[in-house]
């Protein structure tokens, strides 16, 4: 079967379809895309399931059969075979710093799904060489020293050698970050670099710093260390957010919800998003919130803005949503779970009962960064303060994020006040460092999802990247519906847990659900926006180990392809060139892994496939290695088979 790209204006692009014959002419009924042969999930308790899917203007037109939907196929419409895969309402991370991400995206070397330490070093060697004088190598968030076959991470003394004379900061998790040698002296370390309030500065024998930053237990200094290395211009910004966006669409996201976060101020940090909506190249519905960046002046901030702008301003693909993470400085906790929980100062409650009665008086609604119970405790009882005078519950949508030890009687407090959750899976990636801080039975309902749910709650996923966790959704969806870590530890018992299809409502209608988009998006429905993917694997059927090597094979968003591979390669829009020629991105991509890595393999080389072949028996080696140190696996040389094989 074979697919045929646009030539000229108006000339459809379609798997060709026997029997199917367009109409002679446009009717005003004819769908611009008709998805069909495919098993589609829409959300929709009403209309669980269908065949095909029409879009038109944007909008879903028709569900069906592909026998009721061939009316809709006129000269212009593009028709695209699903070939029977699972087809789901596109995917909404609640919680995605993705603006921020998009500034930056070209200059990271991403280790999101890489499998072993010796692969990761590899690339960084690699980049090593390919970075211009003055850059720096940035692993910024994405992985955890639990996904490599190794089980550690890289040492201070493996960066010097892959990097001897380029900068190179890789940050991990909250926790900490490493440098080389090139990097503590670009970042102006010195043995009378004092020790920032809330960090460490780690140093040898001899006083001077040996390439090791700890969050104690704030990640300021991470973050701030992270800041000297050098940006992008305002070109190279729009070219790296285009690209950070086809990423995102790659796995099937067509929304985000933007919880803004330290470094990225308003307006500046917004013009690149604003830019791209203003020339309609966007290829992601973005919802942001505004968040205060110097402390002593939230309240100067919250002001302003009030006043000048309100949530709801822009359209279905720009719009402003609201105030957070962080609406005072004083009142956010920290997430480094390998660190004692932070005490926050007394008396923060009252500038923050302050901003939060100024948001809600002129009718802006807010999200709330709180990791622990102790915070959401101190933060309801200024709510229920105010409640005392009616602005809870109110019209503005409020929720807190994270809540990763919310108690029970803090949920019905959250409920009575008309409140929701936004839960992320940043226990994939700290899940041990919290099991061995708290022990199992706080793991086992770290968060509670499932008695959020049961209590009725609003409930919506995302994953919180990109500085920590991946931006891979399904490594999120994986995690809810498992209980696992990325390293394979289990936390969560079945009570815990949720099915694959509650899953999907977290990461579709839950986000909509946040940004009062509840009416026009989160499922697949007549009228409703045009967001869809297409997927590699059927997230409803395949093992749970497959469900982190999901990706999307052809991204809808209001009918548009906004992503394609496979079969449908070439169908979606054109990117610009990665800028600059250096990235990382340019040379390795960014999430590594996925669909083809499997025995399906399906879109790689030859070439590719055997290299994959050799890298996973490296990966198992070393793996093999790391259990026979610890006295958990056989001193002796095993015999590789390739799984692919072996049948």
């Amino acid at each position: 079967m074979t697919t045929t790209g646009p030539s000229t204006p108006g000339a459809s692009a379609s798997m060709p379809v026997a029997g199917l014959v367009p109409a002679s002419r446009r009717e005003p009924e004819h769908a611009d895309l008709l998805v069909r042969n495919a098993r589609v999930f829409t959300g929709d308790p009403d209309r669980p399931g269908a065949r095909a899917v029409a879009i038109r203007d944007g909008r879903v037109a028709a569900l069906g059969d592909d026998h009721d939907l061939a009316r809709l196929v006129g000269p212009g419409t593009k028709v695209v075979d699903a070939l029977g895969r699972r087809v789901i309402p596109g995917l909404n991370d609640s919680h995605l710093h993705v603006i921020r991400g998009g500034l930056n995206y070209v200059l990271e070397l991403r280790w999101d799904g890489v499998r072993s330490l010796r692969q990761a070093l590899a690339m960084l060697r690699e980049q090593a060489g390919r970075t211009p004088k003055g850059q720096w190598i940035r692993v910024v968030g994405g992985w955890t020293a639990e996904q490599f076959a190794e089980r550690r991470m890289p040492t201070v003394a493996e960066l010097n050698a892959a990097a001897p004379d380029t900068p190179v900061f890789v940050l991990h998790l909250y926790q900490s970050a490493l440098m080389n040698r090139a990097a503590v002296k670009a970042a102006g370390f010195t043995r009378a670099t004092p020790d920032p309030r809330g960090g460490q500065i780690v140093r040898g024998r001899d006083g001077e710093p040996n390439g090791v930053l700890l969050a104690a237990p704030g990640a300021l200094i991470l973050y701030s260390t992270l800041a000297k290395a050098p940006a992008l211009d305002a070109g190279d910004k729009r070219t790296s957010t285009r690209h950070f966006l086809r990423e995102l669409n790659r796995f099937g996201l067509t929304s985000a919800v933007d919880a803004a976060g330290g470094f990225q101020n308003f307006p500046d940090d917004y013009a690149t998003v604003v830019d791209l909506a203003k020339a309609g190249e966007l290829t992601l519905r973005i919802a942001y919130h505004l968040f205060p960046q110097t402390a002593g002046q939230e309240l100067a901030d919250l002001k302003r803005w009030t006043e000048t702008v309100k949530p709801g301003d822009g359209d279905e693909w720009l719009r402003l949503n609201g105030a957070g993470e962080n609406l005072t400085w004083a009142a956010a906790d920290f997430e480094n779970f390998s660190e004692p929980r932070p005490e926050l100062a007394p008396g923060y409650e009252t500038e923050f009962e302050d901003a939060v009665r100024l948001l809600l008086e002129n009718g802006w609604g807010f999200r709330l960064h709180a990791t622990y119970d102790e915070t959401i405790r101190r933060d309801l009882a200024v709510f229920e303060k105010l409640a005392a005078e009616g602005l809870f519950p109110g019209g503005a949508r409020w929720l807190f994020d994270h809540a990763e030890t919310v108690s029970a009687d803090s949920l019905d407090r959250i409920a009575a006040l008309g409140g929701a959750v936004s839960v992320q899976n940043r226990m994939s990636f700290q899940g041990t460092a919290f099991l061995d801080r708290y022990g199992a039975e706080a793991a086992a309902h770290t968060p509670p999802v499932r008695a959020m749910l049961d209590r009725g709650l609003t409930v919506a996923a995302g994953t919180d990247a990109t500085r920590v966790s991946s931006y891979n959704p399904w490594v999120a969806l994986h995690w809810l519906v498992t209980g696992r870590t990325v390293g394979g530890t289990a936390l969560h018992p079945a009570g815990n847990l949720v099915d694959r299809e509650t899953a999907l409502g977290l990461y579709t209608r839950g986000g909509a659900e946040l940004t009062g988009e509840q009416d026009v998006k989160g499922m697949l429905r007549e009228g409703w926006y045009g967001d869809l993917a297409v997927l590699s694997d059927d997230f409803l059927t395949v093992p749970e180990d497959v469900i982190p090597d999901i990706e999307s094979v052809l991204t809808v968003v209001g009918g548009r392809i906004v992503y394609a591979t496979a079969e449908y390669e070439g169908l979606d829009e054109a990117v610009p060139p990665v800028s600059p020629a250096w990235s990382p991105v340019a040379r390795f991509g960014g999430y590594q892994g996925g669909h083809q890595r499997g025995c399906q393999g399906g879109y790689q080389g030859g070439a590719r496939q055997a290299s994959l072949v050799a890298e996973a028996v490296a990966e198992s080696e070393q793996h093999r290695r790391w259990r026979v140190a610890r006295g958990t696996g056989p001193d002796t040389e095993p015999s590789f088979v390739d799984p692919c094989f072996a049948h």
